[in-house]
């Protein structure tokens, strides 16, 4: 297990130029969840992210409930919206419709993913007349518009290669298409996010690599998310966590101590921008900004617990 920074080591984080950060929803399903979601977009909003992007479901099934929330986003609130769009089940035509309608709403930030295969086969088909892979989705964004265009990047490879060679491949073809920054899937280990930064430079890649937090909320569901992201769990988070998932004022502390230490490692680091999975909650989130140093008004609202 990686060093846990002490608390005292804080204060090299306070009073300097604190990071850039960014956060990530999803759309809600419920009337209980659209209204958990607002009451966390609120609270996060003076802490002045860089963007705010808003997901898809796998295969596209949220896509009507991802436009509403861009759109609520755009109108009701002063943050910078970035809408996911996918390859999933939609032709050219259909994708290039929506993209036409975020930017005549407003919208100039677009997240360009493939996307995930359906649950139901676990593989990813084409569509027969859509964009077949996220660095063609990113080109056929750019043709339509100037949109800034950030992607996703897999620090340990896709999951359906678990190559890092192929997946820095796939990255320069993004960005060759216009893509001009890249977000990492989550991860636990430092070390591998700092060794995919020297492959990638090696590679000749020079757009910011972003790297995606994500504070342990539930075990179970972060095992879950692992298996189809392509990301690794380590052991120790696993035997920590262990048995927690009903005892969440524990767990979140603990969450907490494990994040925070991720996050001023990478800070130390040099690390400029964090991209945090907020899953629509904005307790851990506001207090890992907090802790790298980001200021809010004083008439902000401090989220209770």
């Amino acid at each position: 297990m990686k060093r846990i920074l002490e608390i005292s080591e804080l204060r090299e984080f306070f009073g300097s130029n604190p990071p850039q950060v960014s956060f990530e929803f999803f759309p809600p399903k419920t009337a209980e969840a659209e209204a958990r979601l607002w009451e966390t977009i609120v609270r996060l909003e003076p802490l002045a992210p860089a963007f705010v992007s808003v997901t898809y479901g796998a295969g596209g099934s949220t896509r009507e409930r991802t436009h509403g929330t861009v759109r609520r986003i755009l109108n009701q609130t002063g943050l910078t919206p970035a809408a996911h769009l996918t390859c999933v089940g939609a032709s050219r035509q259909e994708v290039d419709q929506v993209a036409r309608g975020y930017w005549e709403a407003g919208v100039r930030h677009l997240v360009a993913l493939r996307g995930d295969p359906p649950p139901e086969t676990g593989v990813y088909v084409p569509h027969p007349e859509g964009y077949a892979h996220a660095s063609d989705l990113v080109r056929g964004l750019k043709d339509l518009a100037d949109f800034e265009v950030s992607v996703a990047t897999f620090p340990e490879g896709h999951p359906e290669t678990g190559s890092i060679d192929l997946e820095l491949e796939n990255l320069k073809r993004k960005i060759d298409a216009g893509a001009t920054r890249a977000i990492t899937q989550y991860f636990f280990d430092t070390d591998l996010y700092f060794r995919f930064l020297d492959r990638a430079s090696a590679a000749g890649i020079d757009i910011p690599i972003v790297p995606g937090i994500l504070p342990v909320t539930s075990v179970a569901t972060l095992i879950r998310f692992s298996q189809t992201c392509g990301a690794t769990v380590p052991e120790w988070l696993n035997r920590l966590f262990e048995g927690l998932d009903d005892i969440p004022q524990i767990r979140n502390l603990l969450a907490m101590q494990v994040a925070a230490s991720q996050c001023l490692l990478l800070r130390r680091a040099g690390v400029e921008h964090f991209h945090f999975f907020t899953m629509n909650r904005a307790e851990l989130t506001w207090a890992l900004c907090r802790v790298l140093g980001l200021q809010t008004s004083p008439t902000a609202e401090v989220p209770s617990s």
